[in-house]
C-alpha cells in the first residue's frame, strides 16, 4: 500500500510512503480487538475503591434486644447491614482488573486495527514538520490542510518531537504517541491516522 506524503499545507510532496501488507493489509480479527481494548481499559483502572463490611464500621456491638418472645426477627449488632450505617453486603473492595494477553495476538489485534483504518482511507501521510517552538495553532493549521480537523485523530511520530507533541497536547481531538507505542485501542479510538514520514519504517514491523 503506497500514500502520497503531503507537506503541512497539504500538498504532495512527491514522494511515496510504502505501508506493508503484512500489517496493514491482513484478515481483521475482531475478537482479537475486542479483547485487547478490554485489556487496555481494564489496565486503566485503578482497582482502590472499597466500602467497610460490617466488622469495619463504627458502633455498638451491644445485642439490640432479646433473642425470644418480641414477635420479630432476631437481631445482634447495630452494625448489621439491615440498619442504617451498618455494614454493606457483598461491598467493593481492592483489586487488580489486569489480566495477560498473548503477545501473538495482542499483535494480531493492532494489526487488524490498522487495517481497518487502512480500508477505510483514513491513514494520511505526513511530511516531518518542523515546529521552532510549540505552537498550537501550527497543528490547528496543518490538521485543516488535510481536512481532518472535524475528526478525532492519532498523530504517529517515528521518534520524540517535543514541539510539535507538546503543539497537539492542547487539541482535545488530536492525540500524538510514538509509533513503538502505538496499540489497538488509540487505533480504534481515532477517526484519522496521520503518520509522519519515517513512523512507517516502525509500523511496517509491528
Amino acid at each position: 500500500m503506497e500514500l502520497a506524503v503531503l507537506n503541512s499545507q497539504g500538498q504532495e510532496t512527491g514522494r511515496k510512503m510504502v505501508l506493508s501488507d503484512s500489517v496493514f493489509g491482513v484478515e481483521a480479527n475482531d475478537h482479537a480487538i475486542y479483547l485487547d481494548v478490554k485489556q487496555y481499559l481494564a489496565d486503566q483502572r485503578q482497582g482502590t475503591h472499597k466500602s467497610k463490611q460490617r466488622n469495619e464500621v463504627a458502633g455498638s456491638t451491644r445485642k439490640l434486644k432479646r433473642q425470644k418472645g418480641t414477635g420479630g426477627a432476631r437481631c445482634g449488632s447495630i452494625k448489621s447491614p439491615l440498619f442504617p450505617g451498618g455494614g454493606r453486603i457483598f461491598g467493593p473492595v481492592p483489586r487488580d482488573y489486569s489480566f495477560k494477553l498473548n503477545k501473538k495476538l495482542k499483535r494480531l489485534a493492532r494489526r487488524s486495527a490498522l487495517t481497518y483504518k487502512a480500508q477505510a482511507q483514513a491513514i494520511y501521510a505526513l511530511e516531518a514538520p518542523v515546529f521552532d517552538a510549540p505552537k498550537t495553532k501550527n497543528v490547528v493549521a496543518c490538521m485543516n490542510a488535510l481536512k481532518v480537523s472535524d475528526k478525532k485523530v492519532l498523530v504517529v511520530l517515528p521518534e520524540t518531537n517535543v514541539n510539535l507533541q507538546l503543539s497537539c497536547r492542547n487539541i482535545p481531538s488530536v492525540k500524538a504517541v510514538l509509533a513503538q507505542n502505538l496499540n489497538t485501542y488509540e487505533v480504534m479510538n481515532a477517526n484519522a491516522l496521520v503518520v509522519v514520514e519515517g513512523a512507517e519504517n516502525v509500523l511496517n514491523v509491528l
